[in-house]
């Protein structure tokens, strides 16, 4: 009746009608989705003394005094997918995952058949509403899913969260739909307007507007309401009827969050206050010598497998040759095994009332286990102090570190190439397919050449279609921002936010390259330049001096370099009067804190350096202010004070 009705009618036809939901067609991939506000994490907190540090910062960052209250928001943390929803003039156009954070999948079609998600929402809703929350499954409908893939003699899930996000990817929207997904709303991405000036008033204009949010969500003056608060919520967990792993604290003031800003990928005026790791009690079948991408090695507790919250786990870290001393772990004991923060297995004790007779202490290898046997050093930091971590000198000469650099490489957080994982590359690795990086970019080119007897879709488990699916997928990260270009390469103690400031200082790919061969040539005054700039120090200078220097690592970034088109960094604000430009704070700020300050300036698309040179644009000065202003009076730069730079910037 309803086709009949919307083929007669075809002004009612619309992307919200129940025939597009359910009866959609079968996709074979995701689509991908740029988020238009990125989708970042956040931190996390698991002590008293930890909650207590995050109120002291936000104080410290807004420079606010004892007797002024933070009020913050406390809500559960629900364990399940991360989905945003966007909503246009009411309705609801597109739903995405968060990927990473920056890029997801369009899961529209599977988002409308969720229940809880309306397809329009009600009230004075702005033109534009991206809402964020969390799709989960709840515990009484996993149960049922459970016995219903049982007796169709499927695989069980092993979790609710597994359960949701494997529902909500189904290529198929009918196997979604018939799956009872559940959905609150708590946070907001790209909007035309706010409807509040808190969070705890967004949330409940959610509610008003037809979202589901958690009843749960209250308003907290202190850090003793906050922990109370946390107490509750903890001890409700087992009889809510869904996963949660935590309490998520925020900020309530937005004019607040917005000063605040974000370090990293996450906000400073939120963190997720995680419950205590659960524990279980297993026995260490071995102890395995793995190889990171910077040669340390990492000893692998090999467990008999156990379940600790609702996962399997069969390995467990052991951290370092110390932290085996200090626990005194042996292969044939029985130790207790958590999952830190939720997340990553470890041992935490050893039983030792059930120790073996027979168990030995165990030796740590002063060799690399891969077939060169590479010494291993333990390194000694500038002031004398030995590391604790133990390192194969072997480099790139190491196979183990090759694989783990290419792994690095393809990851999330720097290229983000789908069908590319640890599998396929350690396989494409033994085959001597994939060596470096930029043979990742000519591998289509090579397997298409005539006689190649090497052809991908030959071997087990790539067809022809997972071959073009692969390729397309690289030709798609061909083009790349600079940032994670740099975060990619791989350098020792060049992160995610090091990578950014890096690119947000030298710009495009050719300064940035330049600079850092000056440096690793030896060029004071380039070094003095990467020095200058806030957050780089002296550690992160010679990791970019000892990268660069060494031949065989250039090589290999001119060859990537060849293969791809590189996106100049993008400034925050390139309309904004200091865009572009480097500044200098300092002596004392009295209307915001340095920090603030440094944030404000680095959001309008500034670049906050820590030292004047000939390069700085702009000295904000005030009261104290010492050698930086003469530098700047010596070299001719523009000083202003703290009331003139709020001038400046002022929308």
């Amino acid at each position: 009746m309803l086709i009949d009705l919307e083929s007669s009618f075809k002004n009612l036809k619309s992307s919200l009608s129940q025939l597009y939901i359910v009866g959609a067609p079968r996709s074979e991939r995701f689509a991908k989705v740029r988020h238009r506000v990125p989708m970042l994490s956040l931190a996390n907190s698991f002590s008293r003394e930890d909650v207590a540090d995050f109120e002291s910062r936000i104080r410290s960052f807004l420079g606010l005094g004892m007797g002024e209250i933070v009020m913050l928001t406390a809500e559960p943390k629900i364990d399940g997918l991360s989905l945003s929803l966007r909503y246009e003039r009411g309705g609801l156009v597109q739903a995405a995952t968060r990927g990473d954070g920056e890029e997801g999948e369009d899961v529209t079609v599977n988002a409308r058949t969720i229940a809880d998600i309306p397809h329009r929402l009600t009230g004075d809703v702005p033109a534009v509403f991206e809402v964020r929350g969390e799709a989960y499954l709840g515990h009484a409908d996993f149960a049922a899913l459970n016995a219903r893939q049982r007796e169709a003699g499927d695989k069980e899930f092993a979790n609710p969260r597994n359960a949701a996000a494997g529902s909500l990817r189904q290529l198929d929207a009918a196997i979604t739909a018939s799956r009872p997904l559940r959905f609150f709303a708590y946070a907001w991405g790209d909007v035309e307007r706010l409807p509040d000036d808190t969070q705890f008033g967004i949330v409940q204009a959610f509610k008003a507007w037809g979202l589901p949010v958690n009843p749960l969500m209250t308003r907290c003056a202190s850090v003793d309401e906050l922990l109370a608060h946390y107490a509750r919520i903890e001890a409700m967990r087992a009889s809510l009827g869904y996963d949660i792993d935590g309490v998520v604290y925020k900020v309530d003031r937005i004019d607040w969050q917005q000063r605040l800003g974000f370090v990293g990928r996450a906000p400073r005026w939120a963190t997720a206050h995680k419950f205590p790791a659960e524990k279980a009690t297993t026995l260490v079948e071995a102890i395995d010598i793995q190889v990171g991408r910077t040669g340390a090695l990492t000893p692998v507790a090999k467990l008999r497998p156990v379940t600790v919250g609702g996962v399997v786990v069969s390995n467990a870290t052991l951290h370092n040759a110390d932290e085996i001393a200090r626990l005194d772990v042996r292969i044939g004991d029985t130790v207790v095994v958590q999952r830190a923060g939720d997340v990553i297995p470890q041992v935490v004790e050893v039983v030792m009332a059930q120790r073996p007779a027979s168990a030995g202490p165990y030796a740590f290898p002063h060799a690399c286990p891969c077939d060169l046997h590479t010494p291993v050093v333990k390194e000694t930091t500038a002031a004398g102090i030995e590391s604790v971590v133990r390192r194969c000198t072997g480099e790139f000469a190491c196979p183990y570190q090759r694989i783990e650099h290419l792994k690095h490489f393809c990851s999330r957080r720097a290229f983000d190439i789908e069908g590319l994982g640890d599998k396929q590359i350690a396989f494409f690795f033994e085959k001597g397919l994939i060596r470096e990086p930029g043979d990742i970019f000519t591998l289509a080119k090579r397997d298409a050449a005539p006689g190649n007897l090497q052809r991908i879709q030959n071997y087990e488990g790539f067809g022809e279609t997972s071959t073009a699916n692969l390729f397309a997928a690289i030709e798609a990260r061909r083009t790349i921002q600079l940032e994670r270009l740099i975060f990619a390469l791989g350098i020792r103690h060049v992160g995610e936010t090091t990578a950014k400031m890096l690119a947000r200082n030298y710009g495009t790919w050719a300064v940035f390259d330049a600079a850092a061969m000056r440096v690793a040539a030896g060029d004071a005054e380039s070094a003095a330049e990467m020095d200058a700039i806030d957050q780089i120090g002296e550690t992160v200078i010679e990791a970019i001096r000892s990268y660069f220097a060494e031949d065989h690592n250039r090589a290999i970034v001119d060859r990537l370099a060849a293969q791809l088109t590189i996106i100049d960094a993008e400034q925050a604000a390139k309309d904004s009067p200091v865009a572009g430009k480097t500044v200098v704070f300092t002596g004392s700020l009295e209307k915001m804190t340095r920090d603030e300050a440094k944030a404000m300036a680095e959001r309008l698309g500034a670049k906050v350096a820590g030292s004047v040179s000939k390069k700085t644009d702009l000295v904000v000065a005030g009261p104290g202010a010492g050698s930086k202003l003469k530098a700047a009076s010596d070299l001719g730069i523009e000083v202003i004070d703290e009331d003139g730079w709020l001038r400046l910037v002022a929308p």
